[in-house]
């Protein structure tokens, strides 16, 4: 495959898209184990419903378990973990059958996808779902992750469909 061509230019853009995935779950990792702390406070704070204002009728959701809290936000650390490494993963294999043909740079797409699958159910199911619809995350002035989650959210699924879509002939 002659590189460049726009075919050439589309698989690399999709490499590079991934591996702009890669470091955003790299730095993710990082922040959380560096400052455990913080945002397992962040998390615990959210689920217990700490400092959420007007949402009176719903406080029975709450949950006060520091057990749970940790439990939680270890589920979340071991989700990214897993979309990291995919992420990583499908970097390298996308990379090595960049000259390959088609259907070759397509196989090479799977890791990619896990990743994109995890980190959209991550951030629309424990984030958009759970954190701001179930414990009110919206109600809290100093706790609300929901636009971050949402700019997430876009980024990793504007990603996979333009992993999946976009012609690399």
């Amino acid at each position: 495959m002659n590189n460049f061509t726009t075919a050439g230019v589309i698989r690399r853009s999709k490499i590079l898209i991934v591996l702009m995935a890669s470091l955003f779950g790299l730095m993710t990792l990082i922040n959380n184990f560096t400052d455990y702390a913080a945002y397992s406070d962040y998390i615990g704070r959210i689920i217990s419903m700490s400092d959420t204002t007007g949402n009176d009728s719903r406080r029975y959701r709450a949950i006060t378990s520091t057990l749970f809290h940790h439990r939680f936000y270890w589920a979340i650390i071991t989700l990214e973990i897993i979309f990291t490494f995919s992420f990583l993963v499908g970097t390298y294999q996308l990379y090595r059958k960049l000259c390959a043909p088609r259907s070759e740079f397509h196989e090479a797409k799977k890791f990619a996808i896990i990743g994109f699958s995890t980190a959209l159910f991550v951030y629309q199911t424990l984030y958009v779902i759970i954190l701001n619809e179930w414990f009110d995350m919206e109600y809290s002035a100093q706790r609300n992750a929901f636009e971050w989650a949402r700019s997430n959210i876009e980024y990793m699924f504007l990603g996979l469909i333009y992993l999946l879509v976009a012609k690399d002939n």
